[in-house]
């Protein structure tokens, strides 16, 4: 009777042994099947590795409303004047269909400056060649949203060839 009392106990410790294994065996095969290595189809090249996002606003031509357009460009573009480099790339005119730029085809940016997080942007003389009040608002609106993406900027101030004007006299801040 206690030999059998034995073999029992010794069977049921071989069970319970065999069902340990089993589980480690499994967990261990389950992680390794899990743990693929994934090789991208394309490497990305120092070039890609440069680039950001920006948003540029236009005017949606059917509905003359401000409307974003994302693009793609090298970090590199804005290192030296990145207020410049986006009112250029909002000069150059969008990408997309349906969209065009709210500055008149022939401004020229001559320079622009940040104090107090106010970049003041100093166009040519014919910027002043809007239609009517609401051209100028898209004109400021697309600067201003533009502009106010990067940290360091909250408003920003029209001049002409460097001096004030009295269509663009005041400061102008977002509105959250």
């Amino acid at each position: 009777m206690k030999s059998k009392k034995i073999l029992m106990i010794f069977i049921f410790i071989l069970l319970i042994l065999a069902i340990i294994f089993f589980i480690i065996t499994h967990i261990e095969k389950n992680d390794s099947e899990s743990q693929v290595d994934i090789t991208p189809e394309e490497e990305i090249s120092d070039e890609q590795m440069k680039q950001t996002m920006v948003t540029l606003f236009f005017i949606d031509s059917e509905k003359d409303t401000l409307k974003a357009e994302g693009r793609l460009i090298s970090t590199n573009n804005l290192l030296s004047d990145p207020y410049k480099e986006l009112v250029n790339l909002l000069l150059a005119g969008p990408k997309t269909s349906g969209l065009k730029s709210a500055i008149p085809s022939d401004v020229k940016i001559i320079s622009t400056s940040l104090d107090k997080q106010c970049v003041t942007l100093d166009f040519s003389s014919e910027i002043l060649n809007f239609e009517d009040d609401n051209q100028k608002c898209n004109i400021i609106n697309s600067l201003l949203n533009t502009l106010c993406q990067l940290n360091e900027v909250n408003s920003i101030k029209i001049t002409i060839n460097g001096e004030s004007n009295e269509n663009f006299t005041d400061e102008y801040t977002i509105i959250n």
